[in-house]
C-alpha cells in the first residue's frame, strides 16, 4: 500500500491569504477568469522557473470547456487529497494558480509550482516567497521541490 500524500489526520488549509492576493481551491467556478489568465500568459508561464513542466509545448491553448475538464480534474484531486490546486486571485480576478502534487523525482514529498499572469509578474517572486514560508509553517511536507525564483 502507498503512503498517502497527506496523513488523514491533516487539515488541508483552505487557503491563504497575503497583503498582494489570497489563494483558494481551485475548481470549475474560476473557469473563464481561469482560463483568461492562462491564455494572456502562455509565453510569460513559460519562463517561469518549473515550467513547463516536463513538456516542451505546454502550457497551450485550450478551449475553455477543455480548461473546465481541467479544473473540474484539480478539484477532484483535492477532493480526493491527492493533489492541491489553488487559484491566486487579486479580487475576484484570477491572477495565477499553485499545484502541489506528489513529487515524481525521488528525495521529495511534494513537488510545487506557480504561475502568474504576464501582467502581475512583478508578484511571481512574492507568490513563491509566501507559498514556500506556507508549506513550511502549514503543511506536513519535509522535502519540497519548487523552483527557485
Amino acid at each position: 500500500m502507498s503512503t498517502p500524500f497527506v496523513p488523514d489526520e491533516f487539515a488541508v488549509p483552505p487557503g491563504l491569504n497575503t497583503d498582494h492576493f489570497r489563494l483558494e481551491p481551485l475548481g470549475p467556478q474560476h473557469n473563464e477568469r481561469d482560463h483568461d489568465a492562462w491564455m494572456s500568459s502562455i509565453e510569460h508561464i513559460r519562463t517561469t522557473p518549473g515550467f513547463p513542466r516536463g513538456k516542451s509545448d505546454w502550457p497551450s491553448a485550450m478551449p475553455l470547456e477543455k480548461n473546465l475538464a481541467d479544473l473540474e480534474m484539480h478539484a477532484d484531486d483535492f477532493a480526493a487529497r491527492q493533489g492541491f490546486t489553488y487559484s491566486v486571485l487579486d479580487g475576484d480576478n484570477v491572477i495565477g494558480c499553485v499545484y502541489l502534487y506528489p513529487a515524481k523525482q525521488d528525495g521529495f514529498d511534494v513537488e510545487a509550482a506557480s504561475w502568474v499572469r504576464a501582467s502581475h509578474a512583478q508578484l511571481d517572486v512574492v507568490l513563491w516567497e509566501a507559498v514556500s514560508t506556507w508549506l513550511s509553517d502549514v503543511w506536513p511536507f519535509k522535502r519540497v521541490l519548487y523552483a527557485p525564483r
